[in-house]
């Protein structure tokens, strides 16, 4: 008797777990207010001193890119919207992360952070202003350059999702 219970516990887990990786989790009809329905997103403006070269339009398009994609508030021009997110790159370091038994560095962390503000024109208040940061890795050996913005664009899509998450997500 015990061993069926144990059994049909383990089809009813495996049925419950197969149902769940089918599923897939949108943020379509997430809590953005009913009179929101569209965000502009200007050009970011880059502080951190990185001399990087186009990271701020990078970062821009990689943030509209996430909204696109998501598809909760369409992305306007800023002329006649609803809402406005203004982002500004605070800070962008590259340091070593690992180093290998011969004190050498074989790992490198690029680490951005971003001030985000959220506007809510309609109603002319400021939902949230918040500092969002992340990294990405890359070994320290072969294309250093192509590495290193392979890193660069796995914070920014880091940090462009987060963001999205904050504005569609958090009302």
């Amino acid at each position: 008797m015990e061993s069926t219970n144990k059994i049909k516990s383990l089809i009813v887990g495996s049925l419950l777990m197969a149902m769940l990786s089918a599923c897939s989790y949108s943020f379509s009809g997430a809590s953005v207010p009913k009179h929101l329905h569209t965000i502009s997103i200007p050009l970011f403006k880059d502080n951190s001193g990185s001399a990087e070269p186009n990271l701020n339009s990078t970062f821009t398009y990689a943030t509209i890119q996430k909204f696109i994609d998501d598809a909760n508030l369409q992305v306007s021009d800023g002329k006649n919207t609803d809402a406005v997110l203004e982002c500004t790159i605070t800070r962008f370091s590259d340091n070593p992360q690992s180093i290998s038994g011969e004190e050498t560095i074989s790992v490198r962390r690029v680490t951005l952070t971003v001030k985000a503000v959220y506007r809510d024109i309609v109603e002319r208040k400021t939902v949230f202003t918040k500092d969002f940061s992340n990294y990405g890795e890359y070994e320290n050996s072969g294309d250093i350059l192509a590495k290193r913005k392979v890193a660069i664009q796995e914070a920014i899509d880091k940090i462009s999702e987060d963001i999205l998450l904050k504005v569609v997500a958090d009302w």
